[in-house]
């Protein structure tokens, strides 16, 4: 099948983006690994197809406490860089799981953020790590946190006009330890349920602790109760045997052809105590 009809634009700078975006039915084309395939299926049918690989939004930096990637840095680039695998090591690992390295090579930070896939892996590090996303728009730039950018499945809080520019992820403190444990039917498939972790311990007690669940529910999860219950504590296998089951308890998985959500769930608590273990090891 091909793609229902739409007008291109090619856009030269952020404000010519910005400005063929607030039309009815605008979608922006980055490294086209969602988009493409939902246009050839007829599963999306824009108006308007703004191409937004022209812009200046590649940026990879330090800036203080945080980590910023430009909505167009590719997930390989984040992959492989060695100032991502030293500051936020987590992020380098997780988009090990994206597709495979053709995906990676084209699909980039922005589009995956946007697209706001329930199962995705940058979702859920955004989420976990308390990330910042910029959107912006007619109005001008604005700050969205990852707790209220994921809406639903496909859906963020992006108004209309808006296009992101930035991910801002803070970086975490030393001592920290990081995982990412991922159940799919296929390698590199789209997870059926995956959990995200970074945990920092101090002299044998856990003083700070991040999870967070793909393919779990509508959005990403941010699993704070199961982080009350690591944090001062030591990391042993009682206390992450009790973070999981609260993980399980705090999922709402959906029931489809793929797996019941019954299974999602206690998937959910099993890969979470694999991804603890592996975060809290020496």
């Amino acid at each position: 099948m091909k793609a229902a009809p739409f007008d291109y634009v090619r856009a030269a700078t952020v404000e010519e983006a910005v400005g063929a975006l607030s039309g009815d039915g605008a979608r922006a084309l980055a490294g086209g690994q969602s988009l493409v395939p939902l246009l050839n299926l007829r599963l999306a049918r824009p108006t308007t197809v703004v191409d937004v690989n022209r812009l200046d939004l590649d940026h990879l930096r330090l800036s203080g406490t945080d980590l910023v990637l430009g909505a167009l840095v590719r997930h390989r680039r984040v992959e492989t860089s060695p100032l991502v695998r030293r500051e936020v090591p987590l992020l380098a690992e997780a988009m090990s799981h994206v597709g495979h390295v053709a995906v990676r090579n084209r699909g980039t930070v922005g589009g995956s953020a946007a697209h706001a896939d329930p199962a995705g892996e940058l979702p859920a590090v955004c989420v976990a790590l308390d990330a910042t996303l910029v959107a912006r728009g007619p109005a001008g730039p604005r700050a969205i946190a990852a707790r209220d950018f994921f809406l639903g499945p496909h859906r963020t809080a992006l108004a209309p006009g808006e296009l992101l520019v930035e991910v801002r992820l803070p970086v975490p403190p030393p001592g920290s330890g990081h995982a990412v444990a991922e159940l799919c039917r296929r390698h590199n498939d789209l997870a059926l349920v995956a959990v995200v972790a970074c945990v920092t311990v101090s002299e044998g007690t856990v003083t700070r602790a991040r999870v967070a669940v793909a393919g779990a529910g509508p959005t990403p999860l941010r699993a704070t109760a199961a982080e009350a219950l690591l944090v001062g504590r030591a990391p042993t296998a009682d206390a992450i045997a009790s973070a999981a089951d609260a993980v399980a308890d705090s999922t709402d998985p959906p029931d489809d052809l793929h797996a019941p959500a019954t299974y999602r769930r206690d998937m959910a608590a099993v890969l979470t105590r694999r991804a603890l273990r592996q975060a809290v090891a020496p």
